[in-house]
């Protein structure tokens, strides 16, 4: 059973004993743009070394998994099977025959289609046929006839449904708007409030619990969240009620004051963190 997640901020001990499983984010983490953070590959291997396992959890809705797997198989990570994106979860809020504009990238288009619903992306064009669903996340082409057409359908009945509320993707050159404000926009537009599938939200909560279940169930305790965003990884270990480990090497940089968010560990990368487990 999932932890409520806390209302008000509590200091959480941290013991790497029972540590089996690390959820990883990428971005920001693993990589910037998908160049690799030095030092993250040599400590995602030797945490597999020690016999953990990383799973890579992402916000990023735009790609496909086996875009995901292929860009850390070519970074020198194995990930095949060990990839979990809030377009996964978005598609958990939608049933199959349903149909659903995309205003996102293929990602969202595939977990939507696995799910067996029609997935339609989103070109700016008004259509007569009415939606049940429009699913948003990070969409490089988004403009104003897009926000149009998402908006029309919504005030035709349709739901809205985000994959993730970031409002800044990180990138070697800086930060770059990211899914969330293309999501506020159309939630703006379309008068409506989105449930929202990515971390920290319970759609995520759930396929996490559900990916990592074994015979006894979801075991919190044995799983730490890495992330380099405390109002959503941190958030999203609050929820499982798993402990948060911050790292400083995407969002939040060296010397930012981070939210009041439970934090076990405060280290400045991947690689640090992986000498905290005790990886060899």
């Amino acid at each position: 059973m999932l932890t409520p997640m806390p209302t008000v901020p509590a200091p959480i001990a941290f013991d790497p004993s029972p540590i089996r499983t690390v959820l990883c984010d990428l971005d920001g983490v693993v990589w910037l743009d998908h160049r690799p953070i030095p030092g993250a590959v040599e400590a995602i291997a030797s945490l597999r070394a020690g016999g953990r396992r990383v799973l890579f959890v992402t916000n990023n809705s735009a790609a496909r998994v086996s875009d995901h797997e292929a860009a850390l198989a070519a970074i020198g990570v194995t990930a095949v099977g060990d990839v979990v994106s809030s377009a996964m979860a978005a598609a958990r809020l939608v049933a199959s025959g349903e149909r659903v504009l995309v205003t996102g990238g293929p990602g969202i288009v595939e977990a939507i289609e696995l799910r067996g619903a029609i997935a339609v992306l989103n070109d700016g064009t008004v259509t007569a046929e009415p939606f049940d669903a429009v699913v948003v996340g990070l969409d490089r082409t988004f403009d104003y006839p897009r926000l149009r057409a998402a908006a029309t359908a919504l005030h035709d009945g349709a739901r809205l449904v985000g994959t993730n509320t970031d409002s800044t993707y990180p990138t070697p050159s800086g930060l770059d708007p990211g899914g969330g404000a293309i999501l506020a926009a159309i939630a703006t537009a379309g008068e409506t409030t989105p449930e929202v599938a990515g971390k920290p939200n319970a759609p995520m909560a759930a396929l996490l619990a559900a990916t990592l279940s074994t015979t006894t169930g979801f075991d919190p305790t044995s799983v730490v969240m890495v992330g380099d965003r405390p109002e959503t990884d941190g958030l999203m270990a609050a929820r499982l009620g798993s402990p948060f480990a911050l790292v400083r090497s995407g969002v939040t940089a060296p010397g930012d004051i981070a939210p009041d968010i439970p934090t076990a560990i405060d280290v400045a990368d991947l690689a640090a963190l992986a000498g905290v487990l005790g990886a060899r």
